[in-house]
Protein backbone atom coordinates (compact mmCIF):
# COMPACT_ATOMS: atom_id res chain seq x y z
CA UNK A 1 0.00 0.00 0.00
CA UNK A 2 1.24 3.47 -0.91
CA UNK A 3 0.03 6.94 0.02
CA UNK A 4 0.89 10.48 -0.98
CA UNK A 5 0.75 12.82 2.02
CA UNK A 6 1.22 16.55 2.39
CA UNK A 7 3.17 18.00 5.31
CA UNK A 8 5.38 21.04 5.69
CA UNK A 9 4.26 22.40 2.33
CA UNK A 10 5.68 19.38 0.49
CA UNK A 11 4.28 16.09 -0.79
CA UNK A 12 5.81 12.70 0.02
CA UNK A 13 5.19 9.15 -1.25
CA UNK A 14 5.14 6.84 1.78
CA UNK A 15 4.63 3.15 2.50
CA UNK A 16 4.54 1.20 5.79
CA UNK A 17 7.96 0.51 7.33
CA UNK A 18 9.62 3.41 5.51
CA UNK A 19 11.76 5.99 7.35
CA UNK A 20 11.50 9.55 6.01
CA UNK A 21 12.92 12.94 7.07
CA UNK A 22 10.19 15.60 6.98
CA UNK A 23 10.28 19.31 7.70
CA UNK A 24 10.29 19.79 11.47
CA UNK A 25 7.02 18.70 13.07
CA UNK A 26 6.08 20.43 16.32
CA UNK A 27 5.37 17.81 18.98
CA UNK A 28 4.14 18.09 22.55
CA UNK A 29 7.20 16.56 24.23
CA UNK A 30 10.27 16.91 21.97
CA UNK A 31 12.52 14.73 24.18
CA UNK A 32 10.17 11.76 24.03
CA UNK A 33 10.89 9.38 21.14
CA UNK A 34 8.47 6.78 19.74
CA UNK A 35 5.69 9.36 19.97
CA UNK A 36 2.88 8.73 17.47
CA UNK A 37 2.04 11.29 14.82
CA UNK A 38 -0.95 11.24 12.47
CA UNK A 39 -0.95 12.71 8.96
CA UNK A 40 -4.53 13.38 7.87
CA UNK A 41 -3.78 15.27 4.63
CA UNK A 42 -3.72 12.22 2.34
CA UNK A 43 -3.84 13.09 -1.37
CA UNK A 44 -3.71 9.59 -2.90
CA UNK A 45 -4.03 5.95 -1.81
CA UNK A 46 -2.82 2.99 -3.87
CA UNK A 47 -3.73 -0.52 -2.77
CA UNK A 48 -1.41 -3.34 -3.93
CA UNK A 49 0.64 -1.03 -6.21
CA UNK A 50 3.30 -3.57 -7.18
CA UNK A 51 0.77 -6.11 -8.40
CA UNK A 52 2.19 -8.83 -6.16
CA UNK A 53 -0.31 -11.47 -5.12
CA UNK A 54 0.73 -11.69 -1.47
CA UNK A 55 -2.79 -11.36 -0.15
CA UNK A 56 -4.31 -13.42 -2.98
CA UNK A 57 -5.61 -10.48 -5.01
CA UNK A 58 -4.10 -9.29 -8.25
CA UNK A 59 -6.27 -6.24 -8.86
CA UNK A 60 -4.98 -2.75 -8.17
CA UNK A 61 -7.08 -0.01 -6.63
CA UNK A 62 -6.24 3.67 -6.81
CA UNK A 63 -8.08 6.31 -4.80
CA UNK A 64 -7.42 9.95 -5.71
CA UNK A 65 -8.60 12.73 -3.42
CA UNK A 66 -10.37 15.91 -4.47
CA UNK A 67 -8.20 17.41 -2.92
CA UNK A 68 -8.00 14.97 0.03
CA UNK A 69 -9.02 11.31 0.36
CA UNK A 70 -11.96 11.07 2.75
CA UNK A 71 -11.34 9.21 6.07
CA UNK A 72 -7.74 8.33 5.17
CA UNK A 73 -4.90 8.67 7.67
CA UNK A 74 -1.23 7.76 7.81
CA UNK A 75 0.24 6.83 11.20
CA UNK A 76 3.90 7.24 12.05
CA UNK A 77 6.34 7.05 14.94
CA UNK A 78 8.84 9.86 15.61
CA UNK A 79 12.39 8.50 15.71
CA UNK A 80 14.53 11.63 15.87
CA UNK A 81 14.52 15.40 15.65
CA UNK A 82 17.64 17.22 14.54
CA UNK A 83 19.32 19.48 12.01
CA UNK A 84 20.61 18.62 8.55
CA UNK A 85 24.01 19.29 7.03
CA UNK A 86 25.21 22.88 6.95
CA UNK A 87 24.67 24.72 3.68
CA UNK A 88 27.03 27.62 2.98
CA UNK A 89 25.57 30.76 1.40
CA UNK A 90 28.25 33.01 -0.11
CA UNK A 91 27.34 36.32 -1.76
CA UNK A 92 29.86 38.41 -3.66
CA UNK A 93 29.34 41.68 -5.50
CA UNK A 94 31.93 42.29 -8.18
CA UNK A 95 33.94 45.54 -8.05
CA UNK A 96 32.28 46.60 -4.76
CA UNK A 97 34.51 44.78 -2.20
CA UNK A 98 31.39 43.22 -0.69
CA UNK A 99 31.36 39.62 0.54
CA UNK A 100 28.87 37.85 2.82
CA UNK A 101 29.19 34.30 4.09
CA UNK A 102 26.42 32.68 6.12
CA UNK A 103 25.35 29.14 6.89
CA UNK A 104 22.03 27.36 7.37
CA UNK A 105 21.03 24.05 8.94
CA UNK A 106 17.46 22.96 8.19
CA UNK A 107 15.63 21.31 11.12
CA UNK A 108 14.01 17.93 10.39
CA UNK A 109 11.95 15.20 12.03
CA UNK A 110 12.65 11.57 11.13
CA UNK A 111 9.46 9.49 11.11
CA UNK A 112 8.89 5.77 10.56
CA UNK A 113 5.55 5.08 8.86
CA UNK A 114 3.72 2.37 10.81
CA UNK A 115 0.39 1.99 9.01
CA UNK A 116 -1.85 3.52 6.36
CA UNK A 117 -5.57 3.50 7.00
CA UNK A 118 -8.10 4.11 4.22
CA UNK A 119 -11.82 3.41 3.68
Amino acid sequence: MLAVIKTGGKQYIVSPGQKIKFEKIEVINAEETNQEVIFDEVLLLAYNPSGSAQSGEKNKKLEIGTPLVKDAKVYGKILEQGKGKKIIIFKHKAKKHSKTKTGHRQPFTEVEITKIKGD
